[in-house]
């Protein structure tokens, strides 16, 4: 009897386990809060609540971008498309030179602050006050960016938060996942080396980073009082709601990142948007592709610049490299053709979209002109094309200077293009060797992975759900800056040694006096004498 007992007790608490394990394992309910009007951003994002959608987890998504063929799982409960700035093929080359010299508090205020508001809009505030129950959520992910205002959902619905990041870690996120910040080895600088910074670098990279960080956060106060006022005033400032954060997913790799310290919380799964099963190649351009026997180059700069607002001197630049460099054929990726000033040569194909991936697959493809976005970068180093860079703005201009000191890339100044250097940076990458070859080991090492960058991601947010939002965090998120720095125990320390070194010099001088009499005659030495 008392065995049957025992069986009935395990079979319960087994079944117990299987339920939760189900519940949080495989059929959590997900948040996903993504306010930027960021494309590229997205792109990433998407891919991780697709896969988890895939898992068989329920994702709602709030976002400017609804999927149209979404997984049966994934649901955009909240479109905020049409609302705030659009920055999908608008940014014009005014724009860009307006954003590139732009000060910190401007971008804060446009990323971060201006995105902020969106939580006073109706269906948001609908969603704060009245969060579904049938089941209610499990998680929150959001991105990790400037708008940490919606890192409030997380300690609001009482779920662990799990940030994504398109880029790099920014300086200010460390401290909130208690991640090591060496600006020895880490870099925020411009012109960051791929291997080791000299003097100047360090000091430089210390100074910006210190600055950039104190910039952040005096800045993104105003979105204390944006937490209080659309979530109640119980709500904590968002600095302290940076620390609910489980887990990072990071859209970085050494190659381009180069090495850092990362505590388990923050884990890197580059190259997810890298995929091209739903792409389809218009039959024109497979044929032009085919038909480029002596090779093409692939230039794009991305989903947001208008490469047709460049001044038109510049442009005229341009056609003249690529008529210089045929029979080597040009594919131009500009969102309006029609504002391309005349004079375009035969050899160069220009259309206003281009399904990147396949072209950068394509066995005829000789390199690759970018403006050095990651997400392009990625997808180039996957299918190895050597690059021609045209940095325009943020981290181009570092993600292009690690491409060059790697040897898979060559680098032009947007501002100063000369169609005889245009015409010697393509036959560079198209005809030295060296490039291609540096472009192949850097392939290898970038897909060479345990697992899919898909299944790390769900693999590591799902051990979120299994094991608790403190599963992974760092202990040093209880400690204050200069605790991490242990300056406390090096005070202590140097203060100790002082205290000794100040006892043994009174014990020396006693013994000296005691030895030579070089003490003072007392009172009464002095009458006997």
């Amino acid at each position: 009897m008392q065995v049957k007992m025992k069986l009935t007790h395990l079979l319960l608490v087994s079944l117990s386990c299987i339920i939760c394990f189900g519940r949080h394992a495989k059929g959590a309910r997900i948040l996903g809060m993504f306010p930027l009007q960021g494309k590229s951003h997205f792109a990433m994002f998407k891919e991780v609540l697709k896969s988890l959608a895939n898992a068989g987890h329920r994702v709602d998504v709030v976002s400017h971008f609804p999927l149209e063929n979404a997984p049966p799982n994934y649901t955009d409960i909240i479109s905020l498309r049409g609302t705030g700035i659009v920055v999908h093929n608008s940014m014009t080359y005014e724009l860009l030179q307006s954003i590139s010299s732009a000060p910190m508090e401007v971008v804060i205020k446009l990323a971060g602050n201006d995105v902020c508001e969106s939580l006073g809009k109706p269906e948001m505030q609908n969603l704060i006050k009245n969060p579904p129950t049938d089941p209610p959520y499990d998680l929150v992910i959001t991105e990790l960016f400037f708008a940490s205002c919606y890192f409030a959902f997380g300690r609001h619905l009482k779920v662990p938060v799990i940030g994504l990041s398109s880029a790099t870690i920014m300086p200010q996120a460390n401290a909130p996942l208690g991640n090591p910040l060496n600006t020895a080895i880490v870099s925020e600088i411009s012109d960051r080396p791929a291997s080791h910074m000299n003097f100047r670098q360090r000091l430089t990279n210390t100074l910006t980073t210190v600055y950039m960080n104190l910039q952040s956060r005096y800045y993104m106060k105003a979105q204390n009082d944006m937490v209080k006022k659309y979530f109640g005033p119980d709500m904590p400032d968002v600095e302290e709601l940076e620390r609910d954060m489980s887990l990072l997913l990071v859209n970085t790799h050494p190659i381009f990142h180069g090495i850092r310290p990362l505590t388990p919380a923050v884990v890197e799964v580059p190259g997810l948007h890298i995929h091209d099963e739903h792409s389809t190649m218009p039959v024109h351009l497979m044929k032009w592709l085919d038909d480029s026997s002596d090779g093409f180059i692939y230039f794009s700069f991305g989903s947001m610049i208008q490469f047709e607002s460049f001044p038109s001197a510049d442009v005229v630049e341009m056609y003249a490299a690529f008529a210089k460099v045929a029979p080597l054929r040009v594919l131009l990726k500009v969102a309006d053709p029609d504002k391309l000033p005349p004079g375009c040569p035969d050899n160069v194909l220009h259309l206003p979209w281009v399904p990147q991936v396949q072209v950068l697959k394509h066995e005829n493809i000789r390199g690759f002109i970018t403006h050095g976005g990651l997400m392009g970068l990625q997808e180039a180093v996957a299918y190895a094309v050597p690059l021609i860079g045209i940095p325009l703005f943020g981290d181009q201009m570092s993600n292009i200077n690690i491409c060059v000191e790697r040897g898979i890339a060559v680098r032009l100044n947007y501002m100063d293009l000369k169609a005889d250097e245009i015409v010697a940076a393509i036959k560079t990458v198209s005809q030295d060797p060296k490039y291609k070859k540096n472009m192949d080991a850097a392939s290898k090492q970038f897909l060479d992975r345990p697992k899919s960058p898909h299944d790390t991601a769900v693999f590591w947010i799902e051990y979120i759900l299994k094991h608790g939002a403190d599963s992974l965090r760092s202990p040093a998120i209880k400690l204050t800056w200069w605790q991490v720095a242990l300056l406390d125990v090096y005070g202590s320390v140097l203060a100790a040694l002082l205290l000794v070194l100040y006892a043994f010099k009174v014990i020396f001088f006693c013994i000296v006096r005691r030895a030579f009499g070089t003490g003072k005659m007392s009172p009464l030495a002095k009458k006997t004498n």
